[in-house]
């Protein structure tokens, strides 16, 4: 008989499992630990949530289920007791100008359904106190909050006419180009007369016009084509499409998004705006930082509001506790970090009725400074304590330390992974003999021998976002770490480095690489085509025979590796390639070898693996580049939409290891490693500073910090509450300082228990 108590795991062989078994016990917090590449993610996400919430898609109606997200059978024998799982992931919302704070987590409809209650006078009903309704929005904006303003004088050469060179100044707008033929063949103007010489007429026609169909045109002008002026046709066809981001650098320079004068940035319009409560209209409430805002709910005094007052301050509450209090209802969810849109995740469930849930959670520590953490595993406590079970995939300590049981996987990374290296509790861990025990036992000292500058950058009276007027120096040459609490100010800092400074500076964030599904390592570093010619040579064949999205692609599949079989309005069901066995290649190709391997087999070795079978070719240089980044493990056919957002940083970094005398931002860099690798890192970063470049860090991490030659430190808090310097000096300085919040975690994490 099958214990109850526990989620059973049976052979499980998802990714790199080597039929892993486990016994997970339920409404407790287990934290699955382990070097990246282990498999943690693979038994955790891929397997039991994976599982999961396929069975609970399949209990729908056929009808419903072509709605619903696509989940495929995880590898894995049997899963028993398996509760209904929710993964609370660090995926932003979707990026979208008409999302916030207050919109994303239902507590604006709270709110306008208090105003259209409550407020005076009355405007109408709650519908309409929303900026993405048409009776409510400002339409100066769009109900956006701001406008983009054009700055003519920096497109438009005024000096020149239409025939000289550089009259506009944008691509496809250039003397000759298609969009300036649109003006030149229109008839409409004098190509050799200066634009500023233009009679008023002349000029509105060419500044202002809306699109018309030109009387009697020239024969050079198309048949079918209408005028318009080069402020509307900018806005239509170039800074309001996508065209506008591909020429992002080149437009900035040229426009100016400002608040809308109309609404001052509240997005809403003067009706709506003239309802209120106690003095506040709704825009007001939604600008407050979370806990103003729960102090003036508590002020409104009607019993229309009595059970909504209870419910906006609940969901407030909930996000004071969980550290993003500093946040206000307004800001776009757009701008959010990956751990506060986590974070916000987690708020929502706190208070929700449904119990028995398991609630899967990828590295709630990212972007978290120590003081923070204390908040998330409070939060964390609480949804356990309402009877749920938690699976957190963490390297964190205090995240680990918290935990009721943990399972640690290894030994290695990727095919010499995907084992349960320890199963128990966190004292039994630290006790043990294995490797991420010891380095949590393990307490390094602060680093002695400490870099001096070799030069300072100086910052005077900054107020970017939240930043208080500040000025500091900033040290070159050396390792510094950039700390405070979220939202405390760290990137607004280094955000005003970048534009101040006249030095290229390589910031390497967390964020896509320009990545599709048919993105590998092997495309990113530009080493394929090596490859093929190899194999070319040996066999003295032609080069393309050996792509798969060439000639060498599998007749069945195309070169995709599956067969996509639609289902009407059923899930379509995707099959490994019977002919190819989802490698992609045909048979002819896979007749040829290099060394005694095929492509498909080649094409499927790990980094560490290629670096061994090719490791007298030039191109293996770049290869070592992922090794000396910790990515020995990751494939070389692996798809980059697989990679997190620190192997994804970590690709990057790699691609500029050979720089010298350069200035690095590189934002959280330890997110999503386990000590060991951090350790690996940091070397790296010192071997860097040695060659002559300069490293800022935005980080949180102790162990890094212990690191560092210098340490400027933001606070107090986040949000309004920062923006200010609290300490700038060595961390040995730090031990002494009155004003550091990191002072104390600092201080703990070198003396032991």
């Amino acid at each position: 008989m099958t214990e109850t108590n526990t989620i059973n795991i049976i052979n499980a062989k998802e990714n790199n499992l080597k039929n892993v078994s486990v016994n997970i016990p339920k409404k407790k917090i287990t934290v699955f630990t382990g070097i990246s590449g282990s498999g943690k993610s693979s038994l955790c996400i891929d397997t039991i949530a994976a599982e999961s919430r396929r069975e609970l898609n399949e209990t729908f109606p056929s009808f419903v289920q072509q709605y619903l997200p696509k989940y495929g059978r995880p590898d894995v024998e049997k899963i028993e007791n398996l509760p209904v799982t929710i993964v609370i992931d660090q995926k932003k919302p979707t990026s979208n100008s008409r999302s916030t704070v207050g919109t994303y987590t239902d507590i604006n409809s709270l709110l306008r359904l208090l105003f259209s209650r409550v407020g005076e006078p009355f405007v109408g009903y709650s519908d309409i106190f929303s900026f993405n309704h048409p009776s409510g929005k400002c339409h100066r904006c769009d109900g956006l909050g701001e406008v983009t303003d054009l700055d003519i004088n920096k497109l438009v050469d005024f000096n020149k006419s239409l025939n000289e060179e550089g009259v506009i100044s944008f691509p496809a707008f250039t003397t000759g180009a298609w969009r300036w033929k649109r003006y030149a063949y229109s008839g409409l103007f004098d190509l050799d007369k200066k634009i500023k010489d233009y009679s008023k007429e002349e000029l509105d026609l060419f500044l202002y016009s809306p699109q018309i169909k030109i009387k009697n045109p020239p024969q050079n002008w198309p048949k079918t084509a209408k005028y318009e002026g080069i402020y509307p046709r900018m806005y239509r066809s170039i800074i309001n499409t996508k065209e506008g981001k591909h020429h992002k650098k080149i437009l900035d320079k040229m426009v100016k998004i400002t608040l809308c004068p109309e609404c001052h940035g509240s997005r809403l319009n003067k009706k709506i705006r003239s309802c209120k409560i106690n003095g506040k209209n709704i825009a007001d409430v939604n600008d407050m930082s979370i806990p103003d805002a729960i102090e003036f709910i508590k002020t409104i005094n009607s019993h229309l509001a009595e059970d909504l007052k209870v419910e906006i301050i609940k969901r407030l509450s909930a996000l004071v506790e969980i550290g993003i209090g500093y946040l206000s209802l307004s800001r776009s969810t757009s701008t959010l970090s990956g751990g506060e849109a986590q974070r916000i995740k987690i708020a929502k469930y706190i208070n929700s009725a449904l119990t028995d849930m398991v609630y899967v959670l990828d590295e709630p520590s990212v972007g978290l400074h120590p003081k923070d953490i204390e908040l998330l595993k409070n939060s964390l406590i609480k949804l356990r304590n309402h009877g749920n079970t938690i699976l957190i995939v963490e390297h964190h300590k205090e995240i680990i330390k918290m935990a009721d049981f943990v399972i640690d996987m290894g030994p290695k990374s990727g095919e010499h992974g995907g084992e349960i290296i320890f199963t128990g509790s966190y004292s039994e861990l630290i006790n043990s003999n294995n490797l991420t025990g010891r380095l949590l036992r393990n307490k390094e000292p602060l680093k002695m021998n400490i870099r001096q500058p070799k030069s300072w950058f100086s910052i005077d009276n900054a107020c970017l976002h939240n930043l208080k007027n500040i000025s500091v120096k900033l040290p070159l040459g050396v390792l510094t770490v950039i700390s405070g609490v979220a939202g405390s100010g760290k990137s607004s800092l280094m955000e005003v480095f970048q534009k101040e400074s006249n030095e290229d500076i390589i910031s390497i964030a967390q964020k896509d690489i320009g990545i599709n599904l048919r993105s590998t390592p092997a495309t990113y570093l530009d080493i394929l085509d090596c490859i093929r010619d190899l194999f070319a040579k040996e066999n003295n064949v032609k080069r393309t025979l050996f792509s798969f999205n060439s000639k060498g692609a599998c007749p069945a599949c195309g070169g995709k590796g599956i067969i996509v079989s639609e289902m009407s309005f059923m899930d379509s069901i995707e099959t490994v390639c019977e002919l190819c066995n989802g490698n992609r290649f045909s048979k002819e190709v896979l007749k040829y070898k290099y060394k005694g391997k095929n492509i498909a087999e080649v094409m499927n070795f790990s980094v560490e693996e290629v670096i061994e079978f090719f490791i007298d070719e030039k191109f293996v240089k770049k290869l070592q580049s992922l090794e000396r980044v910790g990515l020995s493990y990751i494939h070389l056919n692996q798809s980059m939409t697989t990679l997190s957002g620190g192997e994804l940083q970590r690709v990057k970094l790699a691609s500029y290891l050979n720089k010298k005398g350069a200035i690095f931002i590189i934002d959280e860099p330890t997110d999503g490693l386990h000590l060991h690798d951090v350790k690996k890192l940091l070397t790296l970063f010192n071997q860097l500073v040695d060659e002559g470049n300069s490293l800022f860090l935005v980080e949180h991490s102790l162990d890094v910090m212990k690191d560092a030659d210098y340490i400027i430190e933001l606070g107090v808090g986040g949000g309004m509450s920062g923006g200010n310097i609290l300490f700038a000096g060595t961390p040995t300085d730090m031990l002494k300082s009155q004003k550091s919040i990191t002072k104390p975690y600092l201080k703990e994490n070198l003396q032991g228990e």
